[in-house]
């Protein structure tokens, strides 16, 4: 759970009810307010930010529920000396949970590292809450995306919404993946939190954790969401390009390596920015 400006959906409405907000689904400045003045009143960090924390305590309140014995919350795992426990509330805990093991790994083991690289995989899961590739294009979407494969809006509607299909498609006969009826272009589409995809792909991730992935493709984005997106941040040697420094000049390079392009580089660079401020 991770709500804050810009939030869109259901789960913004809900807390804009809890909160006596227009509930409008969109998670703008008078909600920011309205959160930060309910966690000061109820002892909590104000940021405007809900986390898991703020989410849990909010809506456990006025429930009846078994006695339980009250101890000391188990300490973020450190790695190196990084502030992990500072991510709280920024980033949801399972996911902080899963960084020192992973960063260990694949040595995304500095706060300059691990901001770039958690930035990256924010805004490719759309928060850390997508862990597969929604292809669900309408005959226009597919055009406007894949323009290459889709050259006209025509060509394209025998595959609209039909995300299988779709798959096969784009990716068959490249990384690996057979040609477009094999069916493994949707077998190894994109998962985890870069959206691992191709055969080969799959393949070598598979290797470096002793494990098949080519035979249950799908633990990668149920098992191995966060370690197979620290596999691809290693293996293109991204986190020795996030040694270049704090700037949004190396955020786009970072970019462009894990897009193919700068799709959604404000949003990157805003992450980028608010966990290198809670890391360093």
């Amino acid at each position: 759970m991770l709500l804050k400006l810009g939030s869109e959906g259901e789960d913004v409405k809900k807390l804009q009810n809890k909160l006596g907000v227009d509930p409008i689904g969109k998670f703008g400045p008078k909600t920011e307010a309205a959160v930060k003045d309910w966690q000061s009143k109820h002892g909590l960090g104000a940021d405007g930010i809900v986390g898991d924390g703020t989410w849990s305590k909010m809506f456990s309140e006025g429930t009846v529920s078994a006695p339980t014995v009250i101890t000391e919350p188990a300490p973020v795992k450190s790695i190196g000396g990084l502030k992990l426990e500072k991510l709280k509330g920024h980033i949801p805990d399972a996911v902080i949970a899963q960084i020192p093991d992973t960063a260990a790994k694949f040595e995304i083991n500095t706060p300059l590292r691990l901001a770039h690289f958690l930035a990256q995989c924010g805004h490719e899961s759309g928060g850390f809450r997508l862990t597969k590739e929604n292809l669900n294009y309408s005959a226009k979407g597919l055009n406007g995306t894949f323009k290459k494969y889709f050259p006209t809006e025509a060509a394209a509607k025998p595959y609209e919404r039909q995300p299988a299909k779709i798959a096969n498609k784009v990716y068959g006969g490249r990384m690996g993946n057979g040609p477009e009826s094999s069916g493994e272009g949707s077998k190894f589409c994109g998962r985890g939190y870069i959206q691992l995809t191709g055969k080969d792909n799959y393949t070598a991730f598979g290797k470096s954790i002793n494990e098949d992935m080519t035979a249950n493709p799908d633990k990668v984005a149920s098992d191995y969401a966060l370690l197979s997106a620290a596999w691809f941040f290693s293996k293109n040697g991204l986190h020795k390009m996030a040694d270049g420094g704090a700037t949004d000049t190396v955020v786009t390079s970072i970019t462009k390596r894990v897009n193919g392009g700068t799709i959604g580089l404000p949003d990157r660079i805003k992450h980028f920015k608010e966990y290198y401020s809670l890391l360093s």
